[in-house]
Parts: structure tokens; sequence; C-alpha cells
């Protein structure tokens, strides 16, 4: 693992403060100064910050958070534009966002200080829910494609978007809530979560999402939390986590199913 990773994922320190301690030589590696953020530490290894061990943690923490429209789940953006970070108290600067939910989008996202964690949630089948309204009416073509896939071109992605076709799954569930010319209303559910998903499917039949909110992902919901705020994971929550966790093992950053015994 890259060292400035490394201290990012065990300590409190962001990628970006990392790299800074790492150029001011306040970081060793078996006792020798490393001014290299790309130094990859191994195994065994001793890091070390301003002369005090960097421990790993086997501890970790995942939080919910109702994010509002009109942020980026970023670092940073070029544009100036509003951050979660910006609103999220400064101690989950570190966390690692489980997906994205686009700047117009709003709703249920999961953070966490463990890159095992959000790796294994962002690659995982589980159901995200999602209350939509779209522009127009829905189709019988629209409700075909729901149930059987459908392969989407490049209508409703991001202008810098290098994916120009996307084969959608069939989704999991869908309830139609409001069906009308003008505007409709649905709830749906699905097991991917690809980029823009929702809003390249709908575009693909001529329709624009108006508004996008997930409500919940896999066991974990938003119920009454109020937007712009978060929580952290109940105890239900954590052990519903811990045991999904035990149906997987990261082998080389890829994710492998273990059956039950």
């Amino acid at each position: 693992m890259r060292l400035n990773k490394f201290i990012s994922h065990h300590t409190t320190y962001s990628r970006r403060e990392a790299d800074k301690l790492i150029f001011n030589g306040r970081v060793k590696v078996n006792g020798k100064i490393i001014k290299e953020p790309g130094f990859e530490v191994q195994e065994g290894d001793k890091v070390s910050v301003n002369n005090k061990p960097v421990k790993k943690s086997t501890k970790y923490t995942c939080i919910v958070y109702n994010k509002p429209r009109g942020e980026l789940v970023s670092k940073k953006d070029d544009r100036g534009r509003k951050t979660i970070y910006d609103t999220l108290p400064k101690k989950y600067k570190h966390f690692i966002p489980v997906g994205r939910l686009d700047f117009n989008s709003e709703g249920l996202l999961i953070l966490t200080d463990s890159p095992k964690i959000a790796h294994a949630l962002m690659n995982s089948d589980l159901p995200r829910v999602y209350k939509l309204k779209i522009k127009g009416e829905i189709t019988k073509e629209m409700i075909d494609a729901m149930q059987n896939g459908v392969e989407v071109d490049s209508r409703g992605a991001h202008k810098e978007s290098e994916i120009k076709k996307m084969k959608l799954k069939p989704f999991l569930s869908a309830q139609i809530i409001k069906n009308s010319p003008k505007y409709s209303t649905l709830k749906v559910a699905i097991v991917e979560g690809k980029n823009r998903e929702l809003r390249r499917f709908f575009a693909n039949f001529g329709s624009e999402v108006l508004d996008l909110k997930r409500l919940s992902y896999g066991w974990v919901s938003l119920n009454a939390l109020p937007c712009g705020k978060s929580r952290y994971f109940d105890k239900r929550e954590y052990k519903l986590l811990k045991e999904f966790m035990k149906k997987l093992k990261v082998i080389s950053g890829k994710l492998k199913v273990i059956s039950e015994k």
C-alpha cells in the first residue's frame, strides 16, 4: 500500500495531510525518513508520524449522511462547488463514501473509515432504493426495460463521462406512485448503482429525472434523519454489517463470496 494511503487509512490524517507530512520529513518507515508519498509499505513495516507509531486499525466506524441537493461527493471541486465534507463534522474528513450521489441528487449516503468495508459495500449487490420524480409519464417501454434490463447510450450521462454505452440489469422492484403526462413519481430498487444509472435509464426513453432521493442501501435506511445531518450506525446495522462481512473474503482487491457451511 502507498505510504500516504497507509497513513490516511490508519490515522485521522487525510491523504493531502499525509502528503504534506511526508514531504516535510515527518514520516519514517523502519526508522528511516521517507519523502515519497508513493513509497510502498510492506507487511511488517513499522511506520511512524512525528515519531509516534502508526497502528493498523482493526476497529471501524460507519455513519449515515442525508446528503442535500447541491453537494458533491468529493473532497474538493475545481469549480468551487460545495462538497459533503464542507457540511460534515471535521472528524469525518477522512471517511470514505460508499458509492456516489450526483450533485443534484439527495438522500442516504454511507461513509466509513474502513477501506475494506467501503469496498465490500460498493461492490455488493445489496438493493439500493430510490424515490424519483420524472418528467412525463411512465410508459410500457420503460416498464419492460425495468423488468428485463436494457442497454443505454450516453443520454443522461455526465458530459465528461467516457462511458458511451452501459448495460443495466433489471430492477429488483418498481412501485408507481403517480403516473401522468406532466410528471410521474415512483419508487425503485436496483442492485448496481452505476454512475448516473437512473438518470441514464430514463433519458434513454426521452424522459428527465427531476428529483432523485436514495432511501436505503441494503439494510440501512434513511428514516427520519433530517437533510444535511448524519448519524452513527445503530447496533442492529453494525450486527448485520458484521454478518455481511463474514460472508466475504477480500482477495487482491476483489471480492469472493464464501459459502456458509
